[in-house]
């Protein structure tokens, strides 16, 4: 491929905060139609070529069968399930001309148990697994970075079956190490695997594998004594309260319009660690309050809120409609129609201030053991923090990092077998439930994240496993007859050893060449010039500036052939052994 072919633009502005959108923007690989929405170039084209190359073949390598599910489907398939009713507004819906219900597909559970549903009806049939390479639309809200989160998407899934949870378990530690393999093959082998919640899809046990950024919206929390590694949602929160010597009684404390925790801290010259506070949500379905309270240093974590409740929430709006004091809610003497839950924050704590359910005063003294029922549950609902206590190890060691979501596995059980009547007939001659995994990578989010990985000021740095071209000639000065001559060919004795060519022959100045390969991001450079040439050699040079030197002009194409497959063979190197 000649550069000047190349549809798409690559200028020097910048363009966008986040790198992967910024370089690839600039690089001319996408180009935005609408929210979230982004045709690709043949350059990002490419890269989805090769990375969905690499997905069929680890896939096919556990022995899975590639099908493929409709994008458009009934919302009876939902229904069928319960999600057509439990899932927001990122489910797209509509009618078709006949006034049927319709769903855009943001994953394909349904689908995938409706294909199997009737075809794997005896034991002998299982274990298999299916997955697909498709299309997908999710109605995101917060659509951003490029193809980091995006509304339509190309996405590889796939869906197990089992008779047994042994056997699932086994197999979803073959697809854990595929993940492994795969993420190491697309150049990313830094990628890491951390204990997750499984939200809407169901299931007990999950992982999402990540690639730690500081551009990323996940919070991992990490225990580099042990090696512990869970999303922010999935990592127990463990809060270590030494108790006073000490127990002050319950007294009434006038603290004035003193509301939040820093301002009645400051009044009573307290600690946030040493107050209770109140938090308050509603229920999107009815409004109906839920109140929780939790020590004042603590952050509430709404997905283990959302996932105990079993519905969707927000931060209340109208407190008084609740019977609470607004700024003065306290656990003590309170009367409410809210949902009153207590974070296990609490447990071991003593002489707390909290509100006193009256405006202006608080209590100090409050003491949870004491002054709770003894029947008071403490729930675990809120965020594990910097320096907190591993639920692994138990030293006081935990990091919080970012990161960016590359791909997840789920044990999803019978959640969708049972919802949607799929049985088999087990060797007993009983009929059961089939038991499922479901393993998912996203593949635009993917190439934008091994650019956030790799790249440096001027571009991206692709590894060569994925990379658009292998190599790029560049050739200076081709109004000189001998570059032109010499350049086109090692360009046909490149094409001709099946080495991936760019080939740049415009007549511009190396500024603007180097520039424009530099954004195309492609590993190996040759450059040709009167200069190289008077030397009687190439320049042969690493985009990521590892390696620069000349070789001979006679040897060329064999040399820079063995180069790519030098480093080929050093992603492989990475690359673990199948299970």
């Amino acid at each position: 491929m000649k550069v000047k072919n190349i549809l798409g633009e690559r200028f020097k502005e910048r363009a966008f905060d986040i790198e992967s959108q910024n370089l690839m923007t600039r690089g001319g690989y996408m180009k935005q139609v609408g929210n979230g929405i982004y045709s690709l170039f043949t350059p990002a084209k490419r890269i989805q070529n090769k990375i969905e190359k690499i997905l069929r073949e680890e896939m096919d390598g556990i022995d899975g069968q590639e099908v493929l599910f409709p994008v458009v489907m009934p919302a009876t398939l939902w229904q069928s399930s319960g999600r057509f009713e439990s899932i927001g507004k990122e489910l797209l819906r509509f009618k078709d001309r006949g006034g049927a219900d319709m769903v855009l597909g943001m994953t394909h559970e349904e689908a995938a148990v409706q294909m199997a549903m009737n075809v794997a009806g005896t034991y002998q049939k299982y274990p298999f697994m299916i997955y697909q390479i498709q299309t997908k639309f999710r109605d995101e809200p917060r659509a951003r970075g490029g193809l980091i989160r995006v509304r339509e998407f190309t996405m590889k899934d796939a869906y197990s079956f089992h008779t047994t949870q042994e056997d699932l378990e086994a197999y979803y530690d073959r697809c854990y190490r595929a993940y492994e393999r795969i993420y190491a093959r697309a150049g990313v082998p830094e990628v890491i695997a951390v204990k997750s919640d499984s939200g809407m899809m169901g299931g007990k046990v999950s992982h999402e594998f990540m690639l730690l950024t500081d551009i990323g919206e996940d919070s991992i929390v990490i225990c580099p004594e042990c090696g512990f590694r869970a999303n922010m949602e999935a990592c127990d929160a463990i809060t270590e309260n030494v108790a006073d010597e000490t127990l002050e009684p319950l007294t009434e404390v006038f603290t004035g319009d003193a509301k939040t925790i820093e301002e009645v801290g400051q009044y009573l010259s307290v600690v946030d660690e040493k107050t209770c506070k109140a938090v308050v949500y509603q229920r999107n379905a009815d409004d109906s309050y839920v109140l929780i309270f939790v020590r004042g240093d603590k952050e509430v974590n709404e997905t283990k809120l959302t996932n105990y409740l079993k519905a969707e929430i927000h931060p209340a709006v109208d407190v008084e409609n609740a019977n609470l004091a607004a700024g003065n809610i306290g656990p003590v003497g309170l009367e409410t129609k809210a949902t009153v839950l207590f974070d296990r924050s609490l447990v071991g704590a003593t002489n707390l201030v909290c509100g006193a359910n009256k405006p202006e005063y608080h209590l100090s003294g409050f003491t949870p053991a004491r002054d709770l029922p003894e029947t008071t549950e403490f729930l675990d609902l809120c965020k594990a923090v910097e320096g907190g206590v591993c639920p692994n190890c138990g030293r006081h060691s935990l990091t919080v990092r970012r990161g960016i979501e590359v791909g997840n596995i789920f044990q999803l059980g019978k959640r969708y077998t049972e919802a949607m009547g799929m049985t088999y007939d087990a060797e007993n001659g009983e009929r059961k439930n089939p038991i499922m995994g479901c393993y998912g990578i996203g593949v635009g989010r993917l190439i934008a994240s091994v650019c956030e990985a790799h790249h440096d000021d001027y571009g991206p740095i692709w590894p060569i496993t994925i990379a658009p071209w292998q190599v790029e000639i560049c050739a200076l000065r081709i109004d000189n007859e001998d570059v032109k001559n010499a350049a086109e060919k090692l360009y046909r004795e490149l094409e001709n050893a099946g080495v991936e060519v760019l080939y740049d022959d415009r007549p511009v100045s190396a500024g603007v060449m180097f520039s424009d390969a530099d954004l195309l991001g492609a590993p190996v450079r040759v450059v040709i010039s009167p200069k190289t040439l008077s030397r009687n050699a190439f320049e042969l040079a690493a985009r990521d500036k590892s390696f620069r030197e000349d070789i001979a002009i006679d040897t060329a194409a064999e040399t820079v052939e063995a180069k790519v497959r030098e480093m080929i063979a050093a992603v492989n190197a990475k690359v673990p052994e199948r299970l």
